[in-house]
């Protein structure tokens, strides 16, 4: 990358194990994760590649993505990162039963995010975590953490029990909007625990599959928020939808707006066009971008929905389908490609 298209990474996963927990939670749930982990749900289904780079394991063992200083030399030295969103995976935790020891869990974690991740180095900046079974907890950690200056975001799961529109979550986006913090939505358990099932149709037999349809979460939760009223609601909310593809959207877009034009009055909190809402509040990050054959195809798709203005880069380090900056978008024109790569993201969370 030169210096004309400067990097934010606004999916970069901090790995670690269950035991960097226990410092940061009270009884009784220090004692239960000190003796049998976490548990948290996953989605379930078997990657023959598994889920982490091999070769991002510190020099000192540990999991993938696990080391501040590795991670910094692998990623954000080697690729001359302005800045790198940490996301972690605690978001999954929404997928478990309990609700008191989820939003404990999403505590411990945002405690030790700041503690042994944001301080190492500038260029490191937190998305903190909570867990949806209960939004006024939710709500609270919000209220607890967001004032941090090196918190940039709240992250959820798209693994729900409902759609993430309808008024049960909205403690959550009230609190997000009263801290200045955009809200982003990442998958990773839809089918697991007390979520529900992954696709529209029920649960489909293999990884490659679940992995798919993955977009169908974010077309549901999305059509939720806007017609649901989140945006009307909470007009400074700002929601980034993160590992759920892109090319679904133009066609989501243009039926919704078709179908508002007949059954408006199913949603009269809408004054603009759907398509408008979400223009106006959404992002959508590029890994796993879609790559068709011809560039071209891409390059019109994203011409329909305005992209230059929705999109953020995002990497997935340390995950097994990451996105290196200099491999993807390369037929995007100058003006784009610094947009997509840095300029929306320091807008969006201020940096």
């Amino acid at each position: 990358m030169s210096e004309s298209f400067k990097v934010i990474d606004v999916d970069v996963h901090n790995e670690q194990n269950d035991s960097v927990f226990v410092p940061y939670l009270p009884e009784p749930w220090k004692s239960r994760v000190a003796a049998s982990g976490i548990g948290m749900a996953g989605s379930g289904y078997y990657s023959p590649v598994g889920v982490l780079r091999r070769d991002s394991v510190p020099p000192g063992g540990g999991k993938a993505g696990s080391d501040p200083d590795f991670m910094l030399k692998q990623l954000v030295e080697q690729y001359d990162m302005e800045y790198a969103i940490l996301t972690g995976v605690i978001y999954n935790i929404s997928a478990t039963h309990d609700a008191d020891f989820a939003a404990a869990i999403c505590s411990a974690y945002n405690d030790y995010l700041i503690a042994e991740w944001l301080g190492k180095s500038k260029k490191f900046k937190g998305a903190m975590a909570v867990a949806t079974q209960d939004p006024y907890l939710a709500a609270r950690e919000i209220d607890r953490i967001g004032g941090h200056p090196d918190i940039v975001e709240v992250i959820i799961s798209s693994a729900a029990r409902m759609p993430l529109g309808q008024r049960y979550y909205h403690p959550i986006y009230e609190a997000c909007e009263r801290n200045g913090l955009p809200l982003a939505i990442h998958p990773g358990a839809e089918g697991a625990g007390s979520s529900t099932p992954p696709t529209a149709a029920g649960y489909p037999s293999r990884y490659i599959e679940w992995h798919t349809c993955l977009s169908q979460m974010f077309m549901t939760h999305l059509v939720s928020m806007v017609c649901e009223g989140v945006f009307v609601k909470f007009p400074n909310l700002k929601v980034v939808l993160i590992e759920g593809g892109i090319a679904w959207l133009p066609g989501l877009m243009w039926r919704l707006d078709k179908n508002y034009k007949a059954l408006r009055s199913t949603v009269p909190w809408l004054t603009r066009l759907p398509s408008e809402y979400i223009r106006d509040h959404c992002y959508l990050s590029t890994q796993p971008i879609e790559e068709p054959d011809d560039p071209q195809h891409l390059i019109d798709l994203f011409n329909m929905i305005d992209a230059e203005n929705m999109i953020l880069f995002s990497s997935d380090y340390p995950h097994w389908d990451f996105d290196p900056p200099t491999q993807i978008l390369r037929k995007l024109k100058p003006e784009a490609k610094r947009k997509i790569f840095y300029e929306n993201a320091r807008a969006l969370y201020k940096l």
